[in-house]
């Protein structure tokens, strides 16, 4: 593709302000030229700090995919209407860049990844996460070898009380899932990355629904509503991936612990063991020594990709635009974005079922 892209922004909320938005107005080679939101004041607003002075407005999404002009759509909407609008996208002629996860249900995000085969469309899943320095850094440890064969890691997403109560975080139906499908995909992402591992065999979970129901409860943001709290507060996960490695998840918004760590991950590999913990630590074993290394990631030297130093959702939205400049996988692929919704809805369903899940 050659000359500035058209973006069209789907869903003008939180997410779109908080990190979509101020990225992509940054890039040279991008035009933010459409907004829509189901409230059109708040796609008025978007349009009016990040737009193009001609931008368009619309309450309607397959208003704004009818304009052939548009090159890329950013879908920022609930996890509901994730897989609808992507697909409408895609078959509009249009690249996508959709907010984790990927969608509701594991069908859905099939769908989507289908979609994304057949037309020949660009598909990428809003995993911010993968591009922050420690991440990256840890990634190049992964893919050179250091650690080895990872064969255990933990995918961490624990909040001590940091339940969100806006918008419709707490709706089930419109969500999916609480902390499992919101932060817990995060972690997950980050750490089946990290193992280059997406063949999982087996999955067993538990989903508690205990500090959910509290009334004044102290939270970040305030105290949540009982009566509207209808998804989870913790989820954990036990997978075990077809070569045998095993992966436990723990996702919750409200738990009574200390031991806090939220989008990261621990590994445990045959030639080293590395984690997020306080900072990036890579472990090992030389010359009958065990050592540990803290890893300066501000001290400068860590290259990432082409040297410069950015925020991760700078980065990613760099990294996304260029790739469909330079026609060149996204970071993010569809194929990675699938296994991770399969395995958080297999979780769901081994607490319902009490039984574990086994994968084809």
């Amino acid at each position: 593709m050659t000359g500035k892209l058209n973006v069209g922004i789907i869903g003008c909320g939180g997410i779109a302000h908080g990190k979509h938005l101020p990225s992509l107005k940054k890039l040279e080679e991008v035009k933010l030229v459409a907004f829509c939101d189901i409230d059109l004041a708040k796609a008025e607003k978007a349009a009016k700090e990040y737009g193009t002075s001609d931008a368009s407005v619309y309450e309607d999404y397959k208003e704004l995919l009818a304009d052939p002009s548009i090159d890329v759509v950013h879908v920022l909407t609930p996890n509901i209407s994730h897989a609808e609008i992507s697909i409408a996208a895609l078959e509009a002629d249009k690249h996508v860049m959709c907010e984790k996860p990927m969608a509701k249900t594991y069908k859905e995000a099939k769908q989507m990844a289908d979609t994304a085969k057949r037309t020949g469309k660009k598909l990428t899943i809003g995993y911010n996460n993968r591009f922050r320095p420690d991440s990256q850094h840890l990634y190049k440890v992964c893919q050179q070898g250091d650690l080895g064969e990872v064969y255990f890691a933990k995918a961490h997403a624990i909040r001590r009380r940091a339940v969100p109560t806006w918008g419709v975080f707490l709706d089930e139906e419109k969500q999916g899932g609480g902390p499992l499908i919101d932060i817990g995909t995060h972690a997950l992402d980050l750490t089946l990355w990290m193992m280059d591992n997406y063949q999982p065999k087996s999955v067993m979970g538990n989903v508690y629904h205990q500090l959910g129901k509290k009334k004044d409860a102290a939270n970040a943001w305030g105290p949540w509503d009982p009566e509207k709290f209808t998804v989870e507060d913790s989820a954990f996960g036990f997978i075990t991936m077809q070569n045998g490695a095993t992966i436990v998840l723990e996702a919750s918004w409200a738990l009574n612990t200390l031991d806090i760590d939220e989008s990261k991950c621990s590994l445990s590999g045959t030639e080293g063991g590395a984690d997020m913990k306080g900072g990036l630590r890579i472990n090992g074993e030389k010359f009958s020594k065990l050592y540990q290394t803290d890893v300066e990631l501000d001290a400068g030297g860590v290259a990432f990709y082409d040297g410069k130093s950015e925020s991760d959702a700078d980065l990613e939205a760099r990294l996304w635009i260029e790739c469909l400049i330079n026609d060149t996988e996204p970071i993010v692929k569809p194929a990675q974005a699938l296994v991770v919704t399969q395995i958080l809805e297999a979780i769901y369903e081994s607490a319902k079922t009490g039984n574990a899940i086994y994968f084809e």
